[in-house]
C-alpha cells in the first residue's frame, strides 16, 4: 500500500465529511455505491465472566457479545435506498426532528487501509467525532470508530459498506437523523 492511497482515500473521507457538514446531502448520496450498507449495531455493555464487580452478579449482564449481529436489531441498517428516501423526507419539510436542521462538524481521524480481495475495493478504518447542534440548547456528541469498504470507480472512490460503532451504549440525543 502507498502513501498515495492513503492519501487519496483521507481525501475522499475528508469530502464526505464536508458535504455532510454543509448539508449537500444530494452530492454525498452520489458517492454510495448501489449495493452500499450502512449500519450501525446496537452496543452492549458486557461484563466477563471472571468480573468481580457487584453489577457481573447480574447473570443476564454476562453477554458474550458486545454487539448485535448484522441480522438483528440496529441503530440503523440502510441501503443507498433508504438513504436518499431519508434525504428526501428531510427535503419535504416533514422531518420535524430536523426543523430547525441540525448543525454539525465531523472530526475525521487514524485513518488505516487494509486491502481486500476484490482489487478494485479496500477497507478503510478511522475514527470520528461529530458534534451535532440544533436549534438554541440542543448539543449531542457522537464518538466511535467506522469500517468502510471503499471501491473504485470512473470518478474515483464509491462507498460500498460502512460500519459505525458508536462508543455511547446509551444515546442522549432526542433522534438519530444524521449520518456518519
Amino acid at each position: 500500500m502507498t502513501h498515495d492511497l492513503l492519501r487519496e482515500v483521507e481525501q475522499f473521507l475528508y469530502r464526505e465529511a464536508r458535504l455532510l457538514d454543509n448539508r449537500q446531502l444530494h452530492r454525498w448520496v452520489e458517492l454510495l455505491a448501489d449495493d452500499l450498507r450502512y449500519w450501525i449495531p446496537l452496543r452492549s455493555n458486557v461484563y466477563p465472566s471472571s468480573s468481580k464487580s457487584i453489577a457481573s452478579l447480574d447473570e443476564a449482564r454476562q453477554e458474550e457479545r458486545e454487539f448485535t449481529e448484522p441480522h438483528e436489531l440496529a441503530i440503523m441498517d440502510e441501503t443507498r435506498d433508504t438513504l436518499l428516501r431519508r434525504i428526501e423526507r428531510l427535503d419535504s419539510g416533514l422531518a420535524w426532528a430536523e426543523d430547525p436542521p441540525s448543525r454539525t462538524r465531523r472530526f475525521i481521524s487514524n485513518v488505516e487501509l487494509e486491502l481486500t480481495d476484490n482489487p478494485e475495493e479496500i477497507r478503510a478504518y478511522s475514527n470520528f467525532i461529530m458534534y451535532r447542534t440544533r436549534g438554541e440548547r440542543e448539543e449531542d456528541f457522537y464518538v466511535g470508530s467506522r469500517e468502510d469498504i471503499l471501491r473504485r470507480s470512473g470518478s474515483g472512490w464509491l462507498l460500498a459498506y460502512r460500519k459505525v460503532v458508536l462508543d455511547q451504549t446509551v444515546l442522549s440525543a432526542k433522534n438519530v437523523s444524521n449520518f456518519f
